[in-house]
């Protein structure tokens, strides 16, 4: 079976994969050119992450296609359920980001609440000439613990980063359309393992009790945004917000509006509504600490991606096979 990794995939992944007699190829092709590379070099399976779509026409134009795999979360960029209809089999890797994205989101609140972000824009600039108004420009951040953060889409990443959060000594609160009370687990190393169980609540609740808030959701039904101007007015003055999801899950209109009046006092995006070309005014506002879309970019994650990708690969041969 040939299968090609348009997006790449990490060398563990590769080596499971070629081990077990598959043949990986990692060329990229370009999108334009997809179906027929893949009908022409005869690929039975098409592994992505958030580059490379697979659509409709391009799903109808592979009829030997057998799998089509996303390495990551979300499959917005894949016509999943269409692919599904003709016997197409779509999986992802939910587990393996996790603690990547987590941590992502932990390391822009540390950023936002101590001013990192500008401070690192300012000081090779102005550090010589203007050090001490840096330093009392930037001499009143705040502590995380004994902040609340308010956690929208409370699924594997989103409890992955509670248990983060509560072990830096934050309070948490827990919005998710499908709401649990399984507990969330707590690491403290060398010292195990503890349960903590920390409470769900209505969206105006942790909209207006929240003081920082990260959302794990994509846009709502519709491509209303999760985040609009109606919610950012519920929510604290002076909140603190950080977007890892998608793109659009805050209204980028709402969300520099919020900005540029104070009601929100800074906020950290690493996706964007237009990527690969976020818009400028984004990218230079002086609140908001950015990343270009690296959330599970970690070694540690992708090697988990490429392993997990080729486990379910050979899992569904196995499966046709038998």
């Amino acid at each position: 079976m040939k299968i090609l990794a348009n997006d790449g995939i990490h060398p563990r992944g590769k080596e499971k994969l070629e081990a077990a007699g598959f043949t990986v190829v990692t060329d990229k092709v370009e999108q334009d050119q997809l179906a027929e590379a893949i009908n022409e070099e005869g690929y039975t399976g098409v592994l992505v992450r958030s580059a490379t779509k697979l659509r409709k026409d391009t799903i109808d134009a592979c009829p030997n296609l057998r799998f089509i795999g996303r390495g990551g979360v979300g499959m917005d960029n894949i016509d999943v359920e269409y692919a599904r209809s003709r016997g197409i089999e779509v999986f992802n890797t939910p587990a393996s980001s996790s603690l990547s994205v987590a941590e992502l989101v932990m390391a822009q609140l540390f950023t936002l609440s101590r001013h990192l972000h500008d401070s690192n824009r300012q000081m090779p600039v102005n550090g010589l000439s203007e050090f001490k108004v840096l330093k009392k420009k930037y001499g009143k951040g705040q502590e995380l613990r004994g902040k609340t953060l308010g956690i929208i889409g409370f699924g594997r990443i989103g409890r992955t980063l509670a248990s983060y959060a509560l072990g830096c000594g934050m309070s948490v609160k827990a919005y998710d359309l499908y709401p649990s009370d399984e507990p969330v687990e707590v690491h403290l190393s060398g010292h195990g393992m503890v349960q903590v169980k920390p409470p769900m609540s209505g969206l105006d609740e942790l909209l207006g009790e929240s003081d920082y808030i990260s959302l794990h959701v994509p846009k709502q039904d519709g491509g209303k945004a999760v985040l609009g101007e109606e919610e950012l007015d519920k929510c604290k003055d002076g909140v603190i917000l950080v977007n890892t999801a998608r793109g659009g899950s805050i209204d980028e209109d709402a969300l520099l509006a919020a900005l540029n009046s104070g009601k929100v006092s800074a906020a950290a995006l690493d996706v964007f509504e237009n990527e690969p070309t976020p818009r400028e005014d984004l990218l230079k506002h002086a609140k908001l600490s950015l990343t270009p879309h690296i959330g599970a970019a970690t070694s540690e994650a992708q090697a988990r991606i490429g392993l997990e990708l080729a486990t379910k690969i050979m899992e569904i041969t196995e499966k046709v096979n038998d």
